[in-house]
């Protein structure tokens, strides 16, 4: 179940929750224990997003069979938001994956054997902490906070905003879901949502993968209607949002008040068009191919971009108010190598030509420890301000531009796949790539081979 889509709205619109802290105390909180062994911080905000199919309560119209059977969850996303707060990408769990769930706490304080298992027995089995340590421990990313809603929850969060719309490509009677609508556009109340997003059968191909296509449509929708739609400037609607919301969700205890106005203000500037869906690359389970595993090395190479999407500490000269800004496009930059690895000049250009620097020059320098960015002396009043343009693309610290002699060294032309539209005019950059050499920051947490499967604000709801 896809219910916990919405709750990426309590990172955007909370930014107002200081009018509302009384709402504060109503929150239900866990705490956060999957263990000892975590995976470092990167400055990224991870916050895992499930939806819990319990039959308890108002849940009950949903299966009352199933009252009493604990809970389950159909949905599970990692809603990453880059360390700059700049780009948001939800990261899809298909439920159905086999995957190794680690030696965990059940929720009957039994320990849980590790094996192969589906990724969804982990919340089922053991609990939200079961889930955090198989995603950090399948992923290497560490988990921030999580977010989890019930089928009431998600009603009460869709109506409270008005409606969100929706377009189908045919007529749907789906019984089991409560779906029941003609094709074309809609706009649907949290019942008629709760069912859309809950279909399997009935639309697409019935695989889980084509929910949850359709589900990260659904999310782009809601943030269009969050940001776009008034909500954060009408007192009205957003009381009755933030109402909704705490009756909605259970979070972990480190997401109190303070730290959702924290979060609230450093994404404060992202839009619709910023959050791009993904689902993890999977492929058929070979022993069942009703379920799937995750695919290799596109899985992996995946997870590897977002841990790389590290965070980026403005240097002095960045800092200053008066600093130009530089675009890749203006930067003319030879690159050279002083690690002694054969053909690592070569593979740094092509990452950052990749990026829109213009690289004119690859070649080898004098061995080097420390990784450093030069400009002449001549160039003193620009040249920090290239350099930095070169020194934010570097995933650590030692990235200072160093005022100096650029050095003549032995050098080949490197041809551009990409020419600017505009030959580069300023100050010539060059980087020494040392042993220390810190690697070339990610632009986007999706890899290129992935582009074809995002989902954004551009994708085609009907569809």
């Amino acid at each position: 179940m896809s219910v916990a889509l919405t709750l990426v709205l309590v990172a955007v619109a909370l930014g107002a929750y200081g009018y509302y802290r009384y709402l504060d105390d109503r929150i239900p909180r866990e705490p956060i224990d999957p263990g000892t062994t975590r995976p470092p911080d990167t400055g990224a905000l991870n916050v895992l997003l499930v939806g819990s199919d319990s039959r308890e309560g108002d849940n009950k119209k949903y299966g009352a069979t199933t009252v009493g059977a604990g809970e389950r969850t159909d949905t599970i996303m990692l809603l990453h938001i880059a360390p700059n707060r700049d780009g948001a990408t939800m990261i899809s769990f298909p439920r159905d994956s086999m995957v190794q769930i680690p030696e965990c706490k059940g929720r009957n304080g039994a320990v849980l054997a590790a094996g192969l298992r589906q990724v969804n027995s982990a919340f089922n089995d053991g609990g939200i902490n079961c889930t955090i340590k198989t995603l950090e421990s399948l992923t290497n990313i560490k988990i921030d906070h999580f977010v989890k809603v019930d089928f009431t929850g998600f009603k009460g969060i869709i109506d409270a905003l008005g409606g969100i719309e929706i377009c189908l490509p045919k007529a749907v009677n789906d019984k089991e879901a409560k779906f029941v609508l003609g094709a074309g556009r809609h706009t649907v109340n949290g019942e008629q949502a709760l069912g859309y997003v809950r279909t399997r059968y009935s639309l697409g191909d019935g695989s889980d993968l084509s929910r949850i296509e359709r589900q990260q449509i659904f999310l782009t929708q809601v943030m269009k209607k969050v940001t776009d739609g008034g909500l954060l400037t009408d007192p009205g609607k957003l009381n009755a949002f933030l109402q909704a919301a705490t009756q909605a969700v259970t979070v972990d205890d480190g997401l109190g008040l303070d730290r959702m106005l924290e979060i609230a203000r450093s994404v404060s500037g992202l839009t619709a068009k910023e959050l791009k869906g993904i689902t993890v690359p999977t492929e058929p389970y070979p022993e069942n191919t009703a379920r799937v595993q995750f695919a290799q090395p596109a899985a992996r190479d995946f997870f590897e971009a977002v841990r790389n999407d590290t965070d980026i500490k403005p240097t002095a000269s960045a800092a200053r108010t008066s600093a130009p800004k530089i675009e890749h496009e203006q930067v003319r930059l030879q690159v050279l190598n002083a690690t002694g690895e054969q053909g690592k000049a070569l593979q740094v250009a092509d990452a950052l030509a990749a990026q829109g620097f213009v690289v004119t020059q690859v070649g080898n320098a004098a061995p080097a420890d420390t990784t450093t960015i030069r400009y002449a002396k001549k160039d003193a009043t620009d040249g920090p301000a290239y350099g930095d343009a070169v020194a934010a693309r570097l995933s650590k610290d030692k990235r200072t531009p160093v005022q100096g002699k650029v050095k003549a060294v032995a050098s080949q032309p490197y041809e551009l796949k990409s020419p600017p539209a505009q030959p580069a005019t300023g100050p010539v950059i060059q980087l020494v790539i040392g042993k220390d050499w810190p690697g070339v920051r990610v632009q986007s947490a999706i890899p290129d081979a992935l582009k074809d499967k995002v989902v954004d604000s551009n994708t085609d709801p009907c569809k």
